[in-house]
């Protein structure tokens, strides 16, 4: 039994508990209210963390480390140079809570329990595995000046993993995405759709875009924006370093060589399938209850015909059908090559492999409350958060 604080990682265009939006539409919970106040009132230490919506795995680790223990965003000598973007970002003065990684009076080290959805899976593995094993590049390039989060060493900080509804082996919908010249099309619009809000009177009110690294957002706060088109193109220039890249197939494949479990951690995994297989037309099509404005998306994925990523070699088959929408079901049960296990509540978890939790029915809003059930919802998260406790 344990009672380490959850830490709540939202995914690509999502935002976090400090934000002004999440007063009118929670990220956790969204129509069916608040999680994190759902599970303080059950009498979890809870906390929703805000890291940049677009932003690379690389950008929203440092910014989700420097929350948790306060200070200000180093994003890397080595990173920073590579990416044409500024080494420093934001300060935050106090951490998000007292105490992670010192001992109580019983020499016990507080821990947390790291939960993300869609793309903040990525980013919490990728801080798990930063925590532990450093970068080897940022503390030759940084010498002294390293931030702690590149020095390694720091295992038995993080007491769990939990990914929910996250491309752990990317999307087949990549396929449409970059077929199709919507790629380009929505880094540009990002670029424009950032670099207006990111300097108007929303910014740090209701919206956060954690683009100040690039000179496109404003510091909330302060005017620190570089001039408006100059950013934009030092943002395209440089459009490896975002979410948008991170989830192509051959990025991820790349991702899963270098980030790899700890045995001193748990992980589970929630994958999500918002289809159904019909009985006599044969077809996998989206449930009734899907969120109409991406059913037609799960769709396609489910009806592509069987294919092999030339990049890759990942060959995408009649398991790659089901699906929550927006990402493949299989997809969301481990990084392929992991080791791995289906969970069994009648015995203990274990550690340094995925726990695979039994596939709930939903699609990837669904996840974290979007048009979805608020008792069933309720119930997902004081389960997750009774077994997390659980774990020793």
């Amino acid at each position: 039994m344990n009672f380490y604080p959850l830490v709540f990682v939202h995914g690509f265009n999502g935002w976090g508990g400090g934000e002004g939006i999440n007063g009118v539409l929670p990220y956790w919970g969204a129509t069916t209210g608040d999680l994190i106040k759902y599970l303080r009132r059950e009498g979890f230490e809870a906390y929703s963390a805000s890291v940049g919506p677009v932003s690379s795995a690389w950008d929203r680790a440092c910014e989700l480390y420097a929350q948790l223990v306060g200070g200000t965003v180093d994003y890397g000598e080595v990173h920073s140079r590579k990416h044409g973007h500024r080494r420093y970002g934001r300060t935050y003065e106090k951490p998000v809570f007292e105490g992670w990684g010192e001992e109580d009076e019983n020499g016990n080290v507080k821990k947390i329990h790291l939960i993300g959805h869609s793309f903040g899976g990525n980013t919490i593995r990728l801080l798990d595995h930063l925590l532990a094993n450093g970068c080897e590049e940022e503390k030759e390039a940084s010498g002294e000046d390293v931030s702690p989060l590149f020095t390694g060493g720091k295992r038995g900080l993080v007491a769990s993993v939990t990914t929910i509804c996250t491309p752990h082996n990317s999307s087949s919908i990549y396929r449409l995405v970059t077929g199709l010249p919507l790629f380009d099309l929505l880094l540009i619009f990002t670029a424009f759709y950032t670099g207006t809000l990111g300097r108007s009177a929303l910014n740090g009110k209701m919206v956060d875009f954690h683009l100040e690294q690039f000179g496109l957002s404003n510091t909330p706060g302060r005017k620190d924006a570089d001039s408006y088109f100059r950013s934009i193109r030092t943002f395209l220039k440089n459009s490896e370093d975002t979410c948008e890249n991170d989830l192509l197939p051959e990025s991820i494949d790349e991702f899963n060589k270098t980030v790899k479990t700890d045995g001193g951690v748990y992980y589970f995994s929630y994958p999500f399938d918002s289809t159904k297989k019909g009985r006599i037309t044969g077809l996998t099509m989206p449930l009734a209850k899907s969120n109409p404005v991406i059913a037609p998306l799960g769709f396609w994925i489910a009806h592509q015909k069987e294919f092999t990523n030339k990049k890759t070699g990942q060959v995408y088959d009649d398991e790659w059908r089901a699906n929550d929408l927006l990402c493949n079901t299989v997809s969301e049960k481990y990084p392929l090559g992991e080791p791995h296990a289906d969970y069994d509540k009648s015995v203990p978890p274990e550690k340094g492999i995925w726990n695979v939790m039994p596939v709930q029915t939903g699609d990837h809003g669904t996840a974290i409350g979007l048009l979805a059930n608020k008792e069933k919802t309720h119930r997902l998260y004081l389960e997750m958060a009774e077994m997390l406790r659980k774990t020793d």
